[in-house]
């Protein structure tokens, strides 16, 4: 299952092309359709088995719309794509997991999206936490997220409680 929801991470998020999948608006598929790809490229799975990756998966990585005809992932994509999300409020403090070797620039430019399309915050300490610990040491920072609310800047939220922004201007990071 696990290599199962990498394939479908790699597909869904950054090489649909590699098998034959175009991701429509919303970044949705036909569930039938990548099933039929995945099989023509070596991964057979069954809708059950789909199924319970998208539920399983501790991250929440997928969602299926309320028909479970459709699939999608629900961020971190590199592929062109707007998930068409509304634009929402968020709480007065969210939270970015970095590493100490990332600091320097942050404080130059603030958070950027980088290869992403947005800049992924958390409204968990605990989340950020372990978020930076992919890759070292991590560093928790803050974002006043209400003062950049107020100042005008936008914010998306995931059905997996990913909350995005296109920036972070460092005057509001700690």
């Amino acid at each position: 299952m696990v290599r199962a929801s990498k394939r479908l991470s790699l597909h869904l998020r950054h090489a649909p092309e590699e098998i034959g999948l175009v991701l429509g608006p919303g970044g949705w598929v036909a569930v039938d359709e990548l099933l039929e790809a995945l099989g023509r490229h070596g991964l057979r799975l069954s809708r059950d088995e789909l199924g319970e990756i998208v539920s399983q998966s501790d991250k929440q990585r997928f969602a299926l719309d309320e028909t479970g005809t459709r699939i999608r992932a629900n961020q971190g994509h590199s592929v062109a794509i707007d998930l068409e999300l509304p634009e929402s409020v968020p709480p007065d403090v969210l939270f970015h997991g970095t590493v100490a070797t990332a600091l320097p620039a942050i404080r130059r430019e603030g958070l950027r999206a980088m290869e992403r399309h947005h800049v992924h915050l958390s409204d968990s300490e605990e989340t950020a936490t372990r978020v930076g610990a992919r890759r070292g040491k991590p560093v928790v920072l803050r974002v006043d997220a209400a003062r950049m609310a107020a100042d005008g800047h936008r914010f998306f939220v995931s059905a997996n409680g990913v909350w995005f922004a296109d920036s972070v201007p460092a005057e509001y990071l700690t």
